[in-house]
């Protein structure tokens, strides 16, 4: 009992740090508890595979149209709050760097997401572009089922970090990174 007392506030920082950090997508309980594989070639080090997903004017973009750039490939959507919470640091360093090769896609995964999407950008515009993946094509490619998720993609293709839960993009080693890779 008394080991209990000693480590429970313990697990009790470390669950609530999982519970901050990343939403998850929710459902059943069999769809909770089967996490989809992440396929090989959606892992760090890998060759990011190509996706093509329609924006919200309905034009088509592919990953594969920025080769040679710095790309920032966020999973997100609206129901889930760190993904609204890191969203102005994203914008910021979109703004700040897309001059300088970086690219910022953010891809919203909910079935409705054309209607979520428009009604979120009511309250705030943002000007990296937002991609529709209503058919969960991309986050199944990309073994996404956290949000958000990103992933950082060099000048080459290269999967070079893949971060789970939000965050201020213009601190700490993450900016240091695609600062590197932007320069660099």
């Amino acid at each position: 009992m008394k080991m209990m007392k000693r480590f429970f506030p313990l697990l009790v920082l470390v669950s609530l740090l999982f519970v901050l950090t990343a939403c998850d997508k929710g459902g059943n309980e069999a769809q909770s508890q089967a996490q989809p594989q992440v396929k090989q070639e959606a892992v760090k080090g890998a060759q990011a595979p190509n996706i093509t997903l329609k924006d919200m004017a309905g034009n088509s973009v592919s990953l594969d149209q920025f080769k040679g750039k710095v790309v920032i490939l966020n999973f997100w959507a609206t129901w889930c709050p760190p993904c609204k919470e890191e969203m102005p640091s994203m914008e910021v360093l979109y703004r700040n760097y897309k001059d300088k090769g970086l690219v910022m896609l953010a891809v919203n995964v909910e079935e409705n997401g054309k209607k979520a999407v428009g009604d979120f950008l009511k309250q705030q515009q943002y000007s990296f572009p937002i991609l529709l993946d209503e058919k969960g094509v991309a986050q199944n490619t990309y073994g996404v089922f956290r949000f958000p998720e990103s992933f950082i993609i060099d000048r080459n293709g290269i999967i070079v970090e893949k971060i789970i839960g939000g965050r201020n993009w213009l601190a700490g080693p993450t900016f240091k990174m695609i600062d590197f890779l932007v320069k660099g």
